[in-house]
């Protein structure tokens, strides 16, 4: 290329930049002009919020999630529907379904007879709540519990809905309920995490669960949910390489700590530190977590309360007195899931047996956290991603059949931090099928958590690629009439 062309297009090129330039400008202007906090750093509602400060005075101090995965059956626990054993085999009417959109797996059934329990129902407790006989030793808590039977969600499939349950979002990739907990209050105990995750799994067909539930999303790492096992390694890469002592190791975090310095002085980014907390973290943990994970100093009455199993590593009751253990040592939001609850064709027999993996240690969670009085500052929730249809999945028969997916209603209990005890919360029609009273939306459920933790979901805020995210998007009301 000549000199002349080689001017022609430097020229060109600086013609078009300021014409460009000069058109951004304008924009920038107006932008500014029409919206005064468009261009200020965050905003004034992200200003407003310091991480590890609440907005307020908290009820609670943290959360144990018992999340039961794959959808317990509102109508074989704590949503009784007499009406449905007395049209058992008759047609779900029209005007009761009002075109509520089906899963692949009954779209093409032809008709849709409904199912009353195979297991039945009585009142227990002041409240007189009704429970099914499936949960006996939850029937015996039913005085400490608020059982909301008015849940419902947008998702009618296992995966987008589970995360939008963990998320406020179908899709994945977003920070978890935990993460925005950790960002938003922080760690009680600087040798733990602020957000840990425990799996189980019962006899039951299981829905997978994935890493990205307890995600940090767009928060630093820090922030993310450290998942214990039940191997000889409860957090995996936690012990230190063969070879190599806790001196030599705390010498190689300092070196190594320095050259990272170096790199964010060069770089500016802040996930250089946060690689740097996250090996500190680990370091401490190498004392924590095994005192953490010791059973033998619980006495007899505490094994006995929750059961033998609880003695088997990975199993649901051990789980939740570990959940009780890591709570009780200052971490933040304790996730439990139990994986086997989603039953499509052989429902009493299976939901029997993930109730009699789960119902003795949740009660006994409960009685465990009161009597250590730790109840008043610990919210606990217990349940699935959505409900159950009314009618039977497949062929009828009264003692094996299934329920589809429902997320028009279903129902999940909380108790604890602040949460009204022996209640019972919203209303479903006679055919357990759509909501006549209180609705309570997965986003309202979200917002509620995060009040009862002193912080407000409207200004639980980050910035994220010029976008402003919250855990509740751009809804949510509090649930004030559950609140003591």
């Amino acid at each position: 290329m000549n000199r002349n062309a080689m001017e022609y297009n430097l020229n060109l090129n600086r013609r078009r930049f300021l014409s460009r330039l000069s058109v951004g400008l304008g924009s920038v202007a107006l932008g500014s002009l029409m919206i005064p906090d468009l261009f200020r750093r965050g905003g004034d509602d992200a200003e407003a919020f310091v991480p590890g400060v609440p907005h307020f005075a908290p009820k609670a101090k943290r959360v144990i999630y018992l999340s039961q995965n794959g959808a317990p059956s509102q109508l074989e626990s704590f949503d009784y529907k007499p009406k449905l054993r007395e049209m058992m085999g008759m047609e779900l009417p029209e005007s009761i379904r009002r075109g509520q959109r089906l899963t692949g797996m009954t779209s093409g059934q032809s008709s849709f007879p409904l199912i009353g329990s195979y297991y039945d129902f009585h009142q227990y407790g002041e409240s007189r709540a009704w429970v099914s006989d499936l949960f006996p030793h939850t029937s015996k808590i039913v005085d400490d519990i608020c059982i909301i039977r008015s849940m419902y969600t947008e998702a009618i499939n296992h995966d987008p809905a589970l995360t939008f349950f963990q998320t406020g979002a179908q899709q994945g990739n977003l920070p978890s309920m935990g993460a925005w907990l950790s960002y938003g209050l922080g760690s009680e105990n600087n040798n733990l995490p602020a957000f840990t995750v425990l799996l189980s799994r019962g006899k039951g067909d299981a829905q997978g669960v994935y890493s990205k539930l307890w995600s940090n999303g767009f928060l630093d790492s820090i922030h993310q949910g450290i998942q214990f096992s039940d191997s000889d390694d409860p957090v995996l890469f936690l012990k230190d390489p063969k070879g190599m002592d806790r001196q030599n190791r705390r010498k190689i975090l300092d070196h190594l700590a320095q050259l990272n310095d170096i790199t964010y002085k060069e770089f500016g980014d802040p996930e250089i530190t946060t690689k740097v907390q996250q090996y500190e973290m680990a370091y401490r943990m190498q004392t924590a977590v095994p005192d953490i994970m010791d059973l033998s100093k619980e006495p007899d009455s505490i094994i006995k309360l929750y059961g033998p199993d609880c003695l088997i590593p990975g199993t649901y009751a051990a789980n939740c007195l570990l959940a009780r253990k890591l709570s009780e040592s200052g971490v933040r939001f304790v996730q439990l899931y139990h994986q086997g609850w989603d039953q499509h064709s052989n429902l009493p027999n299976e939901m029997a047996g993930q109730a009699k993996d789960t119902d003795q240690a949740s009660a006994a969670l409960i009685t465990d956290l009161k009597q250590r009085g730790l109840l008043d500052e610990t919210l606990v929730i217990w349940g699935g991603e959505f409900g159950r249809t009314n009618y039977s999945q497949g062929k009828l028969q009264h003692d094996k059949y299934g329920r589809d997916h429902h997320p028009r209603c279903f129902s999940i209990w909380m108790t604890g931090g602040g949460i009204k005890s022996g209640m019972v919360y919203g209303e479903t029609d006679e055919f357990g099928y759509n909501i006549v009273k209180n609705p309570v939306h997965v986003h309202d459920f979200h917002a509620t958590m995060l009040h009862l933790l002193g912080l407000d979901h409207e200004r639980l805020i980050y910035k994220h690629l010029g976008r402003r995210y919250r855990l509740t998007d751009v809804a949510g009301h509090v649930v004030k009439d559950i609140i003591a």
